[in-house]
């Protein structure tokens, strides 16, 4: 989640710090523009000035009466500033306001002084810049107007927006989508990561390739290398410290369990007796009652199972499978060999132990396998009643049909809100009178992990009892024709 964080951060911030400068330089490119645009103002303006002598110099006699207009003789300056398709117009204006030759639009009062007066009026739908020049002439004081419509201050915004708002938009609309697919590139050796780390299971500590990550990111892939190879040292010393303890406890375990175990079998052959007189080589006598040696003998049996399941959920832990080499194992075999190896427990309890098995070959450790199904045997008889039934069966579930392994019984099952738990290590159901150490669906769930799978609990046909389901990877298969 951090590291998710850390990439969108530096994804936003990469973003901030390339689209600025790109908003900033839009912003100095439109100052520049409309300098741009006032300079050229400045020279039509000056252009205006340099042709209003010409239109003076133009007017070269008066009219044949007082009611015609002056003669002009336009000057080809004039002519070039007038040309067809140029937005631009002149007139000769008296001192009335009265328009004498050009434009009738550019009537209005003269200026009140010889200085040229600049002014903008807009005439059809176009922004004029007139220039309006009182000045003597052949014919008497006259004002002449020259009017150009291309001013460029004046059209400035229109300019502006056409040429300069509206491309640099769409060039920073683009720019965002090219960045941030650029950025998502750049970042996508971080993204990879970030999702190893998120989909990694808990129990894969194995380092990450320092190679395949940009130079900026691996003193950080090294650093996560660091802390794995450190977590994964430490479990393996406590896996072999569990290990060496259970393999250690097994030997005088198994002497203490065939010692008081022939004890109890002369106490059974002691009929009528409640006491057993033991002589230590003939100097001490001790007198044990016979139901206190058959408790010594069955706490000698659990304590002899608990070293034996902590050495196989030690063999069983899933934190690096790779290490253990895969196997052909045939599940028919494997349960018609567990199923033989439980029948003397079950005709104990005239339990009616069955097996459905169909041929079914698969990648996967035989030892381990044996030991999930002989847990969850062992459970199965254990908490089912007199008289009950147990199913074992290996064969083929699901849509798409996958190898699996499952056991059933009509026992008392299993309360939903307590199916994960009982997978839990040392965790017993509440209310079970059962003798047991919590460990055995634990080794048989971490046996599932070990060949990616999963330890499905539910219920038992018709919902009575409990039923355990280990569903194996259809890529385990053996198929007949694999060599």
């Amino acid at each position: 989640m951090q590291l998710a964080a850390m990439s969108t951060g530096l994804q936003r911030r990469l973003l901030l710090l390339l689209l600025l400068p790109l908003v900033l330089l839009a912003c100095i490119n439109t100052w520049f523009d409309y300098r741009s645009a006032d300079n050229a103002a400045l020279q039509q303006d000056r252009q205006l000035l340099q042709l209003a002598p010409l239109l003076v110099s133009s007017v070269v006699a008066p009219g044949k009466t007082a009611a015609d207009p002056p003669v002009m003789l336009r000057a080809p300056a004039i002519e070039d500033f007038l040309r067809e398709g140029r937005v631009s117009s002149m007139a000769v204006v008296g001192l009335d306001g009265r328009v004498l030759l050009g434009a009738d639009w550019l009537t209005g009062l003269p200026p009140t002084t010889f200085d040229p007066e600049f002014a903008s009026e807009e005439h059809n739908g176009v922004l004029y810049r007139i220039l309006s020049l009182r000045t003597p002439t052949v014919v008497g004081e006259l004002v002449v107007r020259l009017a150009d419509g291309s001013d460029p201050r004046q059209q400035w915004f229109v300019q502006v927006f056409k040429k300069v708002l509206l491309p640099n938009l769409v060039l920073m609309v683009l720019a965002v989508f090219v960045v941030n697919w650029a950025v998502a590139r750049a970042l996508a050796p971080l993204l990879q990561l970030k999702n190893a780390v998120e989909h990694r299971s808990s129990r894969d500590l194995s380092p990450f390739e320092v190679q395949a990550t940009p130079e900026e990111v691996r003193p950080l892939v090294q650093s996560l290398n660091h802390l794995l190879g450190l977590v994964q040292a430490q479990a393996q010393s406590q896996a072999r410290f569990v290990a060496d303890a259970a393999h250690q406890l097994r030997t005088p375990l198994a002497g203490l369990q065939s010692q008081i175990e022939a004890l109890a079998q002369s106490a059974t052959r002691s009929e009528g007796f409640s006491h057993l007189a033991l002589t230590n080589k003939g100097k001490d006598t001790i007198i044990l009652e016979v139901e206190q040696m058959f408790r010594l003998r069955d706490a000698a049996r659990r304590t002899s199972q608990l070293a034996n399941q902590l050495l196989a959920l030690s063999r069983a832990d899933a934190r690096n499978p790779a290490e253990q080499p895969l196997e052909h194992v045939d599940l028919k075999t494997l349960c018609e060999n567990v199923f033989e190896d439980h029948l003397d427990m079950a005709a104990a309890k005239a339990i009616d132990l069955g097996l459905e098995a169909q041929p079914v070959r698969v990648w996967g450790h035989v030892w381990l396998l044996r030991e999930l199904l002989g847990n969850l045997l062992n459970n199965a008889l254990k908490y089912t009643p007199q008289g009950g039934t147990v199913t074992l069966r290996c064969g083929h579930r699901g849509l798409k049909p996958a190898p699996m392994l499952e056991v059933e019984d009509d026992g008392p099952g299993i309360p939903p809100e307590e199916r994960q738990r009982v997978l839990e290590r040392f965790y017993r159901v509440r209310g079970s009178t059962s003798e047991g150490n919590g460990l055995g669906l634990a080794i048989a769930d971490e046996i599932a992990r070990v060949h990616g799978g999963q330890l499905q609990v539910g219920d038992g046909s018709g919902g009575r009892g409990a039923r355990f389901t280990l569903v194996l990877l259809c890529e385990n298969e053996i198929t007949p024709e694999t060599p």
